[in-house]
Parts: structure tokens; C-alpha cells; sequence
């Protein structure tokens, strides 16, 4: 039947290949980015195991650095390393028997603290300058003034007003102080919901080195960084072999009858 032409698509090789996707380049590759991906994200698991311990708080005496029920995450620290400004977690069996507690450190062993000096805290004589407390009142908070001993510290929630804190316990025979040996971490951020990291408390900079911030974030960028490898190291495979079956097909005119 002359004259007449169709067109039909053919594989460029006469056949489906068998043998491995993608150049050896590009499988070697692969291979390299999910193996690096699982050490990064493995890597950073282990390293944030070891290094932070999560809890979630179940009293409102942070807000609003941290709410009731809010999850953190605390780094395990000595209490050698706690500065003032600090949030952290210790136990005290005379304020609450075996629980833990989250209250802030305002003061350090040989500061003298008191509240409140035209509505703001004062340590060592300055008036500090609160923001984490995003407005709350102070004033209403009444502490005579204390020495605080060596090797102990003084604590405050940011709840003013309900925290029973080292303002509740200033007929202790420590006066409210805590022993620095009794904190077990220091906390660095509100992972659920998701606040992030935590204020610096950057009123306390005049007295003294504030902490530095822990690992957190590296470990985050460990996990995101390693997730994203594994993930695009797997789907090597499968794109290519999309993109190979594309470049194989081809439109060809099939000869007159």
C-alpha cells in the first residue's frame, strides 16, 4: 500500500538493559553519599544521646521561656560549668523529694541578690535587666537580701509571681541556695513545641562570662545534612533509570508497505 507511513517508538538498543543503572561514576557516588549520610545522622544520634537528656516540665514556673508540658532538651553538665542566667535541671530532696526541678540561675556562690530595685532583680548592687521574662512582673516578687555561699546557687522561675522557687525556701537553713553538685544539666532549647533554642541572658554579661551554647545546633545540622545524603544517594538509582529509559525511546519513521 504505497504512500502510506506510521510511526512507532523503538529502544535505541533493540532490547531492555540488564546491567547497572547510571554511569560507574554515579553508583560510586550514590554509594559514597548514603554511607557518609549514615554516619552524619548515626554520628549525630550518638553524640546527642550522650550529650542531652530530654524532659518535659510539668508546671507553668517558666513561662513564657517554657510553658506546662513543654519538652526540652538539657546538656549534661557539671555544676562547675553553671553560670548565672542559666536554666537548669538539679534536685534538691528539700524543695521536692527525688524530682527533678527547671528554675534559672540568678545568682552564683559569693553574689549578693535581692528583689526588686524599681521592679527588677539585683545582683551584687546592678538592677538586671530580664528580657527572657517577655514583660511579666518582678515586682511583685520580695527577697531580702541574701549572700549566696560558695558552691551554691540561687534560683528563680520566671514565673515571678507562682514559682516556688529559692524565694519559697529563704527559712531553709541554706536560705534557698542549691548546691552547685546537685545540677545535672543545663537546658538549651524547647524542642516540642518547637520554640528553638533559648534566649541568652545577656543582662547578667556586666557581672561575668555567660555559658556557652551547646553542640545542638551542629547536631541538627549532623541529622538534616545526613537524612539528605541517605535520601539522595538512594534515589540515584531510580532517577537514572527514569532518565535512561527517556534517552533510549526515540520516534522513527517505519518504512511504506
Amino acid at each position: 500500500m504505497g504512500g502510506e507511513s506510521t510511526t512507532r517508538t523503538a529502544p535505541r538498543s533493540g532490547g531492555t538493559s540488564t546491567g547497572p543503572v547510571g554511569g560507574r561514576t554515579g553508583q560510586r557516588l550514590s554509594g559514597l553519599a548514603v554511607a557518609l549520610g549514615l554516619v552524619l545522622f548515626l554520628g549525630g544520634f550518638a553524640w546527642g544521646a550522650v550529650l542531652y537528656r530530654p524532659y518535659t516540665v510539668p508546671t507553668g514556673s517558666m513561662t513564657p521561656t517554657i510553658g506546662v508540658g513543654d519538652r526540652v532538651l538539657a546538656q549534661r553538665v557539671d555544676g562547675d560549668e553553671i553560670r548565672r542566667g542559666d536554666v537548669v535541671v538539679f534536685t534538691d530532696t528539700t524543695w521536692v523529694t527525688n524530682a527533678p526541678v527547671v528554675k534559672r540561675v540568678v545568682a552564683v556562690g559569693g553574689d549578693t541578690v535581692s528583689c526588686c530595685t524599681d521592679g527588677k532583680l539585683t545582683v551584687n548592687g546592678k538592677e538586671i535587666d530580664e528580657t527572657y521574662l517577655k514583660g511579666n512582673p518582678v515586682e511583685d516578687k520580695t527577697i531580702p537580701t541574701v549572700k549566696v555561699p560558695q558552691g551554691r546557687l540561687f534560683l528563680l522561675g520566671d514565673e515571678r509571681q507562682g514559682s516556688l522557687d529559692s524565694s519559697a525556701h529563704l527559712t531553709d537553713a541554706a536560705r534557698g541556695t542549691v548546691a552547685r553538685s546537685a545540677v545535672t544539666a543545663r537546658v538549651d532549647a524547647v524542642v516540642w513545641p518547637m520554640k528553638g533554642m533559648l534566649e541568652r541572658p545577656t543582662g547578667f554579661e556586666p557581672l561575668g562570662a555567660l555559658s556557652s551554647p551547646g553542640p545542638l545546633r551542629t547536631i541538627f545540622v549532623m541529622f538534616v545534612a545526613g537524612g539528605v545524603l541517605v535520601l539522595g544517594g538512594g534515589a540515584y538509582g531510580p532517577v537514572a533509570k527514569l532518565f535512561s529509559r527517556r534517552s533510549r525511546v526515540r520516534t522513527e519513521p517505519v518504512g511504506a508497505r
